[in-house]
């Protein structure tokens, strides 16, 4: 029997973060926490950023935009996101963004079930600063083979930072 969950506060800056792609990711709410139902994390993506195409295979997965502004891709469909908007991916669709040029994404990302914070981890090191850093290049066959241990196919590039291209 799992110990009993308890009701918390984290404050802004609070929870175990996490450089993630260049992005910084900070654990809101883990597995740990609701009993596997979900992950909650916050999202911090520089302007432009943009993850490969790929898809879960567990999880929906879920954006809810603070601020800033990205373009979602999904499965065919494009969907444009600001502040206050929510967006949903399906489980098993084709998906990606590509982050507005003007500003950092501020986003709570929100899978479920869970896992999505083991990936995160596997993939990603402790942030000990709070600032969003040059992403750099990543190897995309590393990222391949750590995102299939985790039910994540990585289906093809990231996306031009350009509509319709």
């Amino acid at each position: 029997m799992s110990p009993a969950v308890r009701p918390y506060v984290l404050g802004s800056a609070e929870g175990e973060a996490l450089w993630f792609l260049g992005n910084l990711v900070t654990v809101k709410a883990s597995g740990a926490h609701t009993r596997g139902r979900l992950t909650v994390a916050e999202f911090l993506n520089p302007p432009g950023f943009a993850p490969p195409l790929h898809r879960h295979l567990e999880e929906d997965e879920m954006f809810y935009v603070l601020s800033g502004t990205a373009r979602f891709l999904c499965d065919g469909e494009e969907l444009t996101a600001g502040p206050g908007d929510f967006v949903l991916l399906p489980v098993g669709l084709p998906h990606t963004f590509v982050v507005g040029s003007e500003e950092p994404l501020r986003c709570l990302q929100i899978t479920t079930p869970s896992g999505f914070e083991d990936f995160a981890a596997d993939v990603g090191v402790p942030a000990q600063e709070r600032r969003l850093p040059d992403p750099g290049p990543f190897d995309p066959a590393a990222l391949g083979h750590t995102a299939a241990r985790h039910h994540v196919e990585i289906l093809g590039p990231p996306p031009s930072a350009r509509p319709g291209h």
